[in-house]
């Protein structure tokens, strides 16, 4: 028999009389990232979800790897079914794990029975295989605390299934059962993971970016479109709203004191990113702030910089030492790209001396002689709206 793909799911399986709910999201999001690798049956039975290929012309290989990225999983295993009788699993196991067993110094047999039909109970299922393998390959130990590898078989309701270790899974909670947000996307390496941490909730991501020709340079779009892409492998695809900011960065230099400089622009990015969100149906925003980075995250800026907005500001980077963001953006494929030397806007009219502690007041007053208003209606009219996706062909969204 052919292989399939058991995913198993993580916290759904502890959702009450909404568990039917996020599994039926996680069936159809794997349905639609399958489409790009061939015709997969994809059907849940017992908090599992089976993957399997329907033709020789499916591309086993690139589902698999699309699977390990695709959020409500918590494990995932490729295996091979069989008749549910020992000689069938003995002899299955002998087919598709023995060379694996061949290579290893010490093995058990790990099973589970939910089929209770079934004649043997899980500690007999694994005594009985595990005794023919163990004569099988006799220059390969049984452990059965410490083995060097373990064959696992699970005997279900439509078949028994031999695989060998598990691997994990992306977690989190399936895409779409959490709502939208809109993340603002800059080109450094912690806006990236915050969207992927948010989106592990569940969350759908869109996200909105600063950019300000001639001071930044298409490199540095480039290299944020990108980064988008990367983070669409596990969030599905996105719109990347890029905001020409020029004008608005040009007006603060001209007309405010310059230890203000920063905080006055991430309020107007904040405002911006806001009306564009409630436009796309976002009910909050998602932003890469650590407290104490920088001198615009400290616990007052932030204040100051959120006030301008009336929808919940999702900071999940905030108590992470970098060292933690970098193995998390390292991990999920944005840091090579993260530190590429193209800067965003962020870095355009920097102070010398930010102000660090600032007041409500003290920033009204710093703002007086913009045109807010105005300012923020040309830099909605500029909008440029670029769809982004990991897989060019993918129908996953």
């Amino acid at each position: 028999m052919k292989e399939i793909f058991l995913l198993k799911l993580g916290e759904i399986v502890l959702k009450g009389a909404n568990k039917r709910q996020f599994e039926a999201k996680l069936r159809s999001n794997v349905r639609r990232r399958m489409k790009a690798y061939g015709e997969f049956d994809v059907y849940l039975m017992q908090s599992t979800v089976y993957v399997e290929p329907m033709n020789e012309e499916c591309d086993v290989d690139g589902a698999w790897e699309a699977c390990r990225s695709i959020f409500g999983v918590v494990r995932l295993c490729r295996c091979r079914p069989c008749e549910k009788n020992t000689d069938a699993i003995f002899n299955t196991i002998e087919e598709y794990l023995g060379d694996e067993l061949d290579c290893a110094k010490s093995f058990k047999v790990e099973s589970k029975r939910s089929d209770k039909a079934f004649p043997l109970n899980s500690i007999q299922l694994s005594q009985e295989i595990g005794g023919r393998l163990a004569e099988a390959h006799p220059h390969v130990e049984v452990d059965v605390h410490h083995p060097d590898y373990t064959v696992f078989v699970e005997v279900r309701d439509l078949a028994a299934y031999v695989h060998g270790p598990a691997e994990p899974g992306a977690g989190g909670l399936p895409t779409g059962v959490g709502g939208r947000a809109m993340c603002l996307l800059s080109g450094g390496i912690d806006s990236p993971v915050a969207a992927w941490m948010i989106a592990k909730r569940g969350v759908e991501i869109e996200s909105v970016h600063f950019f300000s020709y001639p001071y930044t340079s298409q490199l540095a779009k480039d290299k944020v479109l990108e980064l988008a892409r990367l983070v669409t492998k596990y969030s599905g695809r996105m719109t990347v709203n890029v905001v020409s900011f020029t004008e608005i960065q040009e007006a603060i230099r001209d007309n405010c004191p310059e230890e203000y400089f920063t905080l006055i622009m991430r309020r107007f990015m904040m405002e911006i990113s806001q009306r564009i969100a409630k436009e796309h149906g976002c009910g909050a925003l998602i932003t890469g702030e650590n407290l104490g980075q920088v001198a615009s995250q400290t616990m007052e800026a932030m204040t100051v910089t959120g006030a301008v907005v009336d929808i919940p500001i999702f900071m999940p980077l905030v108590g992470m030492d970098k060292e933690e963001i970098v193995t998390i953006a390292r991990k999920i494929g944005t840091l090579e790209t993260s530190i590429l030397p193209y800067e965003d806007c962020c870095t355009v009219f920097t102070p010398k001396h930010p102000k660090t502690k600032p007041t409500i007041g003290q920033l009204l007053n710093a703002e007086k002689r913009l045109d807010r208003e105005a300012l923020i209606q040309r830099a909605l009219e500029s909008v440029e709206k670029i769809q982004v996706k990991y897989h060019e062909d993918e129908a996953f969204c």
